[in-house]
């Protein structure tokens, strides 16, 4: 699990904390640089199945300057470390005005606007079903309410104007965001099924009248937190 934007309190939801550990004892991985994230992961098990899970309480943005190889490195080491299925999580701006704040929304695909890919070479990957169905009719099984929609990635750190809004709806988006596209590449290349889920944090720019700040995106995670984790912890402990 990769825990995003506004979903740092559902990692004490999970389950039983086994072991901690510090990014910065980790050969590859680095201090949280965004507010709201946590600096560690962590071996969790998960409800009542005690299925393991490994949670990392953030992830490198693009937007950092370290290079996509680093965007990815968590979900690599994820592959190596023995998981078969990497849970995706992001807090991200709504098109739709009808998610409002702390709605939680499953993503169906993505557009990557970052112009990069974390494959190299002649890799020819496909992309068809880069969120894998099957896990997203068991999210739904879960959480009957829960919608599904597109998540477009810009390359932030700034907050995408209203224009780009619209570009990004008239494109097919319904999500917009600065994370998540790029490590679900790396993980269907890496053979790993995948799970998206954005945390509608606020109406994306021009969608509302309101100024955007990360203040809202972290108060609308601790209002969410108690439904999401509890959504996670059902989902993974379904796997």
């Amino acid at each position: 699990l990769v825990l995003g934007s506004g979903w740092g309190q559902t990692a004490d939801l999970l389950g039983e904390t086994l072991t901690i550990v510090d990014n910065a004892d980790v050969p590859g991985f680095h201090q949280a640089a965004v507010v709201g994230h946590t600096g560690s992961m962590r071996s969790v098990a998960i409800g009542e199945t005690g299925r393991r899970a490994l949670v990392f309480g953030t992830r490198t943005h693009f937007y950092e300057g370290r290079g996509v190889r680093s965007v990815v490195h968590g979900v690599r080491t994820a592959k190596a470390a023995g998981c078969s299925t990497v849970v995706l999580t992001n807090g991200c701006g709504g098109l739709n005005p009808a998610w409002s704040p702390g709605t939680p929304v499953l993503i169906r695909d993505h557009i990557n606007l970052t112009a990069h890919s974390p494959i190299e070479g002649a890799n020819f990957v496909d992309l068809t079903d880069v969120y894998t169905p099957r896990l997203r009719d068991l999210a739904r099984e879960v959480d009957p309410d829960l919608d599904e929609g597109v998540y477009v990635q810009f390359r932030g750190p700034h907050y995408e104007t209203p224009a780009e809004v619209q570009m990004a709806k008239v494109i097919g988006g319904d999500l917009v965001g600065m994370s998540t596209s790029l490590e679900a590449i790396a993980a269907r290349q890496s053979g790993l099924d995948v799970l998206g889920i954005s945390l509608v944090t606020n109406l994306a720019a021009g969608i509302s009248d309101s100024p955007l700040s990360h203040d809202e995106v972290l108060e609308a995670g601790r209002l969410a937190a108690e439904r999401c984790g509890r959504l996670l912890a059902a989902v993974v402990g379904r796997l």
